[in-house]
């Protein structure tokens, strides 16, 4: 991502912490946005997203710590002092105010010239398909109308930093999805450096540059969304973004992992011999196509004779339309068994049913493990 002239982060935020009475809901938090980027902050219900976002806004001003925008310290400054726009999940429209009048609210404030204003409300309906919605009021108007209002609202004074506080959450599905490339398609023609606070994994996975997941108060893992899905940093994190399986096992030797009498190869990065672990894979990569009958390769293009191969039995399919999710037997998978992802060709090809013997290899690529059993 670009940054500004001066080379720096175009938001620094350093050592941030928020205390609500006895309640430490930020803590000690570090991070940098650059120019233009799409950041999404991620995580539970009162992880603190939502709060890092607001002492942002100077909405909240933090206990402790400090945020620099663009080389300006903002760290106690009002919000009526900071360049920002904001979109709230309530949307927050004046509604007694048309959209037209909704969108000016800023630029009337900042004194601006009314044909200038006209022009620019123009431009800003034109941009997000409600050029003939002018005249109406918000109680007028659909869920992902209003929400595209207050998004034009938000960026009228052309902010250098767009705030979108769970924006999409009112919505339904199909309009939420839409509105999903809109913002993002919008976000890169403006180059607004632009933060998101979301609990919805697919909403971040989706529209992110970088996606910062949190809980209780600090970030377990910042990333691209490809890094974050593919090579979770904490067992929280793998748990919290797509669906992961977590077996109990134990190191057995130097990149060795025992699953019962099943030894796996996999990086185990550093940890002593005897170690418990949890050891971690996706349904998707748990591969049931042609394996060799030798188990040659281990599943990371070594060919030394170990494939990582379990033999399972199906107990259990459920059909998810592109593909089928089977639970997976076997005593080196402990009692709740594995889930894995088959096409529905393998699944035809293979007459896979419950009640049918596998052999599966686990690719030691797709293996990440995390201490503690």
């Amino acid at each position: 991502m670009a940054m500004d002239e001066t080379g720096s982060p175009y938001l620094k935020i350093r050592n941030l912490t928020k205390i609500f009475g006895d309640f430490t809901a930020l803590k000690n938090i570090s991070l940098d946005v650059q120019m233009s980027e799409f950041v999404c902050f991620l995580g539970p219900s009162g992880c603190g997203k939502t709060t890092l976002l607001r002492a942002i806004a100077g909405l909240d001003i933090q206990t402790a710590g400090t945020i620099e925008q663009n080389g300006r310290d903002i760290s106690a400054l009002p919000p009526a002092e900071r360049d920002f726009g904001i979109v709230f999940q309530s949307y927050a429209l004046f509604p007694n105010l048309t959209v037209y009048k909704n969108i000016a609210y800023g630029l009337e404030n900042r004194k601006m010239r009314p044909d200038r204003i006209k022009a620019r409300v123009a431009e800003l309906l034109d941009m997000v398909g409600l050029a003939d919605q002018a005249e109406k009021y918000p109680a007028q108007l659909s869920g992902g109308e209003q929400q595209r209002v207050a998004l034009s609202r938000a960026i009228a004074t052309s902010p250098g930093l767009l705030l979108l506080d769970e924006p999409l959450s009112a919505l339904d599905a199909k309009v939420r999805i839409f509105l999903r490339q809109e913002i993002k398609d919008l976000q890169r023609r403006l180059g607004v450096t632009t933060i998101m606070v979301t609990h919805d994994q697919e909403e971040a996975l989706t529209m992110a540059d970088r996606i910062v997941v949190m809980d209780h108060g600090v970030i377990e893992q910042v990333g691209a969304p490809e890094e974050i899905y593919g090579a979770p940093a904490t067992s929280f994190v793998a748990n919290f973004i797509g669906t992961m399986n977590f077996i109990s096992g134990s190191v057995e030797a130097k990149d060795a992992v025992r699953l019962g009498d099943t030894v796996l190869h996999c990086t185990t990065d550093g940890l002593a011999a005897g170690a418990s672990v949890t050891v971690a894979i996706r349904p998707e990569d748990i591969d049931a196509e042609e394996i060799d009958a030798a188990g040659d390769g281990d599943g990371n293009g070594n060919g030394n004779g170990n494939g990582n191969l379990i033999d399972v039995e199906v107990t259990k399919m459920e059909f998810l339309g592109s593909f089928y999710r089977a639970t997976l037997g076997s005593p080196a998978l402990g009692e709740q068994g594995a889930r894995a992802d088959f096409s529905v060709n393998l699944v035809r090809r293979k007459n896979i049913e419950p009640g049918t013997k596998l052999t599966v290899r686990f690719p030691a690529r797709y293996i990440r493990i995390y201490p503690g059993g």
